[in-house]
């Protein structure tokens, strides 16, 4: 198999062959897709209706061809963000991320030059958690896992999460962070400010969670992939260091300077422009920043390749960022 020389780490699917595989086996959970028409149908949740949500999202042929036009010569395949289901019984939660890995892990291995993977776990339960992405990396092959930005309201500091956090370490497992359920739901609910606004805060409470929270602190192996450049992180890293020096309440589980957690973590390439992607290289270095799409959404970014050879900075540093690191982090190397 050939070196892949670009690698999409941000990309979400959902099969019609696993849809129909949760409608028969997890009847407690309504999710449909409806009226679809070209490349357009509708996704359903119940909970929440996409609308123009893109064939590439279940029809892999037609991913296959977008990729080519992107330039991606591989793809890390994730869940939709719509469907962690977090708000669900822990029971059904656990037969919904079974039903997906398996799934995945399926499309892996009929296109293992195509596509690469990553779980879901149910983290309403995280004793459970912990023992699904064990199942992933053991036996299904699957490099780590995608979380929501919050367990239904819950942040990442919760207590209750440590054995999600230690069985990740001790696994290598990669944990990549999409923004759910985002917060300021009232006031971003104009202008799609939920996506424009709300999806990069969600990613900032999640990552700074895990900061002052101290899990970066007691779990520095920790591989944490941030959305969307990050949300603010990069840009308000020092107020973060400025203010724990400043405030005691931000000393309440983190006794230490949160310097070393914020250079733990790392960021996908989505900014839509090359003005704060080269920002963010020059900030986090090009060890940290891995190229991603969002595929198949609207608010993706699939000029990622041409924008990041566009950029000012080292060849080495490019390579690095469209599939180097990629293949480090995942363990491809």
């Amino acid at each position: 198999m050939a070196e892949p020389r670009t690698i999409d780490v941000h990309a979400h699917i959902l099969t019609l062959d696993t849809l129909a595989r949760i409608n028969r086996e997890a009847p407690g959970y309504r999710l449909a897709i409806r009226d679809v028409s070209g490349d357009f149908g509708t996704l359903d949740t119940g909970a929440q209706t996409y609308a123009k949500f893109p064939r590439g999202g279940w029809d892999v042929e037609k991913r296959l061809a977008d990729m080519e036009r992107a330039r991606f010569d591989r793809q890390v395949l994730s869940i939709l963000p719509q469907t962690v289901a977090y708000e669900e019984e822990a029971s059904l939660g656990l037969a919904l991320s079974q039903i997906q890995n398996e799934a995945i892990a399926a499309l892996v291995r009929a296109r293992p030059d195509r596509f690469i993977g990553l779980g879901t776990v149910p983290m309403q339960a995280p004793e459970e958690a912990a023992r699904e992405l064990r199942r992933c990396m053991s036996e299904l092959g699957l490099k780590g896992i995608m979380t929501g930005s919050n367990v239904a309201g819950r942040d990442f500091d919760d207590p209750a999460l440590e054995p999600v956090w230690a069985a990740a370490e001790e696994l290598g497992a990669f944990i990549f962070i999409h923004p759910t359920m985002t917060a300021a739901g009232e006031r971003l609910k104009n202008y799609y400010f939920r996506n424009f606004i709300g999806n990069p805060l969600d990613t900032t409470i999640a990552a700074a969670s895990l900061v002052f929270g101290g899990v970066l602190e007691r779990h520095p192996g920790l591989k944490v992939y941030l959305s969307h450049g990050g949300g603010f992180i990069p840009f308000q890293h020092h107020r973060f260091v400025h203010g724990w020096g400043e405030r005691e309440e931000s000393k309440a589980k983190l006794a230490v300077s949160p310097e070393a957690s914020l250079r733990r973590l790392l960021f996908d390439t989505i900014l839509h422009g090359p003005e704060p992607l080269k920002f963010l290289v020059d900030f986090a270095g090009a060890d940290r920043v891995l190229l991603g799409s969002d595929y198949p959404y609207d608010m993706g970014q699939y000029d990622g390749v041409a924008v990041m050879e566009g950029l000012d900075v080292p060849a080495a540093d490019k390579a690095k960022v469209l599939a180097g690191n990629a293949r480090r982090l995942l363990g491809l190397d």
